[in-house]
């Protein structure tokens, strides 16, 4: 990789396996690193400042939002998330390629400030898929996977507007792709999912 850092978007439905698959990434490639977002949520157990998020008040938030001080921003149940501007610069300069781990309207925000970022999305192998995923973590009531599967086949019909589509079907498999794609050293498999099917509403 050369010594000029590259922007990649990640984006994908809850369930989808997006985040365990950035993480992996960041542990298998030195010169990759997240992009640490800014939020007005409170920290959950365990989370530090500066290292999952950047915890400012609405105050705070709003003043950057003021300045332009964000790539994108978004409100999302109540908190505002937003992406530096200058933390993603400074990771550039020191030569890091950096992953935006974000939504599909994030993606477009930076895709229209920063129009060389790389912008992929992941896809489950299928529907039952997905489902068993948001059921297996046997937490939520059916209502609320059901609210979830709605939200996921609304996040994934705008699977046209990224530049790649990677299947997470095999973890190991779905994180070479995404090494390819981050090297620019080959393409990802070949998407042989049913679109139609995914993105049914039944």
């Amino acid at each position: 990789m050369n010594n000029k850092g590259k922007l990649f978007i990640f984006s994908a439905a809850s369930g989808t396996g997006k985040t365990s698959l950035a993480k992996a990434l960041v542990e298998h490639m030195p010169d990759v690193a997240f992009s640490v977002s800014h939020t007005t949520r409170a920290p959950r157990p365990g989370e530090q400042h500066g290292v999952h998020y950047y915890f400012v008040n609405q105050a705070q938030f709003d003043e950057m939002v003021a300045a332009d001080r964000f790539l994108e921003h978004a409100k999302v149940f109540g908190n505002s998330y937003g992406t530096s501007r200058a933390v993603t610069e400074n990771l550039l300069r020191q030569g890091k390629s950096v992953i935006f781990d974000i939504d599909w309207q994030g993606a477009r925000a930076i895709k229209e400030k920063m129009p060389e970022a790389v912008s992929i999305f992941i896809l489950p192998p299928s529907r039952a898929a997905l489902e068993a995923r948001l059921t297996g973590r046997g937490q939520d009531a059916p209502e609320v996977i059901d609210k979830r599967m709605r939200a996921a086949v609304s996040e994934m019909s705008h699977y046209k507007e990224f530049d790649h589509l990677v299947v997470n079907d095999d973890f190991n498999a779905a994180l070479a792709d995404l090494k390819a794609i981050i090297r620019g050293d080959g393409s990802p498999r070949p998407v042989q999912v049913d679109m139609d099917a995914l993105l049914s509403e039944a």
